[in-house]
């Protein structure tokens, strides 16, 4: 096929650069502990400095697959998929999510809202970023709040988000891993005064699994 047509058809959602894609225990936020098959789509210019796939910023680098492929793949292991990245809403998760939910499978996003949103999703994990704050209507849908905690500003960037939320949205503060052992505490003594809050932990990273 030519470069122009694949090109084309990425645009369009019909393929998207696959970076990786495993069967593992979701480790993070409401549904930790359930097996999941994941999905993790390159391209994402938000530039966290703390990002841990790094790897995964330039979709240039990862080869455009058809999402029959992806999907054909995906529904041999679980019934939970989670399509993450990168950042996947920079593509159109709509065709993506069409043949999932034609499959009968549940469909989960983690995602910074920092593009519009796509697809059909069963459950949106919003985990806003400083350097590229959510597009309005995803807070209207976003199933849990998740703020990764670098140092204490981020506990009041949390609170800003968590006020445009809506009143169903389940609030997590997460450690962010390479200084967990200094903010854990701080987060703890947060989530007591102000338990609307709830901690969320990399448990796959203690587990040591993908």
């Amino acid at each position: 096929m030519q470069e122009n047509n694949v090109l084309e058809l990425v645009d369009k959602g019909f393929y998207l650069p696959l970076m990786e894609e495993f069967y593992t225990i979701q480790g993070e936020g409401f549904h930790k502990g359930t097996a999941a098959y994941f999905i993790r789509v390159g391209g994402c210019d938000v530039g966290c400095h703390w990002c841990d796939v790094k790897e995964s910023w330039n979709a240039e680098t990862h080869p455009p697959t058809d999402i029959e492929h992806i999907v054909e793949n995906a529904a041999k292991y679980s019934d939970t998929i989670v399509v993450t990245g990168g950042e996947p809403l920079t593509w159109d998760m709509g065709p993506l999510t069409e043949k999932l939910k034609a499959r009968n499978l549940k469909t989960h996003i983690e995602t910074s809202g920092a593009y519009t949103l796509t697809g059909t999703w069963d459950w949106i994990c919003l985990s806003p970023k400083k350097n590229k704050l959510p597009e309005g209507r995803i807070y209207d849908e976003a199933h849990e709040l998740k703020v990764i905690v670098y140092n204490k500003h981020d506990l009041i960037f949390a609170e800003e988000q968590a006020s445009q939320t809506n009143k169903e949205c389940i609030l997590y503060l997460q450690p962010e891993w390479s200084v967990r052992e200094k903010v854990t505490p701080l987060i703890v003594e947060y989530v007591m005064k102000n338990p609307k809050w709830k901690v969320s932990l990399q448990t796959h990273k203690y587990l040591n699994i993908p």
